[in-house]
């Protein structure tokens, strides 16, 4: 369970989620946009119970957080210190002066450009009443109806199981695509199998 103290950037009227703002969907439902050729431009922080577990991950974290929110040094520096320490619930581990105020320098001067994100197809509308397998039917049923399979339906398909905070498998995703564990595994990058031990690590902290 994550004690991750939310309520402090909310007070704070921070933004830590936007959609697409360029793109557009696809077609759109009740429960989800769906992006046939997916788009870069969804940022979702914070949107499950995984921490922050790296470096890396956080100079993202808070890169993402400066280019949502355009805000100057003062109040980049104050929230990034709030996130920064381990006790406030967003990392899993602790970091020294030096390392904070390296962050915060390097990551408000680059927090006006869009920083790299991963490409999403399925984006569910938030409040949607959907459980965790009627969203992985609807993942299934758009991805898995291609007869040919690519890494970028397989990513597709790992992130939507770390969204719910499931255990990502090659089974799984071989399920939601209607095809053999096999076919998944043929179309696995050494990036994919990074990004599924990273995902899995972050849902066990």
């Amino acid at each position: 369970m994550s004690h991750r103290k939310l309520e402090y950037l909310n007070d704070n009227r921070i933004i830590y989620k936007r959609n697409p703002v360029n793109d557009e969907p696809s077609y759109s439902t009740e429960y989800y946009d769906f992006y046939e050729d997916g788009t870069h431009e969804y940022y979702n922080l914070f949107n499950n119970a995984s921490k922050i577990t790296s470096f890396r991950s956080l100079k993202w974290h808070s890169l993402v957080l400066c280019y949502l929110n355009n805000w100057d040094m003062s109040k980049h520096a104050r929230i990034i210190r709030f996130i920064c320490d381990k006790h406030n619930g967003f990392v899993t581990f602790k970091l020294n002066e030096h390392s904070v105020e390296q962050i915060i320098q390097q990551t408000f001067w680059r927090g006006i450009y869009a920083p790299k994100n991963k490409l999403r197809k399925i984006i569910f509308k938030d409040f949607c009443k959907l459980d965790f397998n009627e969203k992985m039917k609807i993942v299934g049923a758009l991805l898995g109806r291609k007869k040919l399979i690519h890494k970028e339906d397989v990513y597709e398909c790992m992130i939507n199981l770390n969204d719910e905070c499931k255990k990502i498998t090659w089974k799984k995703v071989a399920d939601l695509l209607k095809c053999s564990e096999r076919t998944v595994i043929r179309n696995v990058t050494n990036e994919l199998k990074k990004e599924k031990e990273l995902l899995n690590k972050q849902n066990t902290n």
